[in-house]
């Protein structure tokens, strides 16, 4: 039942990010030009469906997939968690830099700010992740508190 309710609680706060992620992201950096081109061109939304891959992602790779009591110690998972933190700044900085080029802006100072604030959603909603899903791996459930 325990099980059950933080997979759903997981489910649901992933879902409110998705849903609320422009007014959260425009809440916590907010730059005129920048923010304005972000919500025309609908970036925030691709920047919260990768942020949200990437932490789900991760984190199955951890708990199902390494799935070993070799690298079953919170140290192996933080370094997965710092592994998510740095992969989604690089994709929402990576795939907005392309489409401002293509529109002649240049926001990349803005963007690594922006990025910044996006690494921190994707630690909130990595460990977020964590403790939904880990109750169903064999090796990995303890990781990284154990019950």
């Amino acid at each position: 039942m325990k099980k059950g309710m933080f997979l759903v609680a997981g489910a649901v706060i992933t879902l409110l990010y998705l849903l609320l992620g422009t007014p959260l992201y425009e809440a916590l950096y907010y730059e005129r030009e920048f923010s304005n081109e972000m919500y025309n061109e609908n970036l925030y939304l691709t920047v919260s469906i990768v942020t949200t891959l990437v932490a789900w992602g991760f984190a199955g790779i951890y708990y199902y997939v390494v799935n070993s009591v070799s690298f079953s110690r919170w140290y192996h998972w933080l370094i997965v968690l710092i592994a998510a933190c740095i992969a989604a700044p690089l994709i929402n900085f990576a795939y907005p830099v392309s489409i401002f080029k293509g529109l002649g802006y240049d926001f990349s100072a803005q963007l690594f700010s922006f990025c910044m604030v996006d690494l921190a959603i994707e630690a909130i909603l990595f460990i977020v992740v964590s403790f939904s899903i880990r109750w169903w791996s064999s090796n990995c459930r303890h990781t990284p508190i154990p019950e």
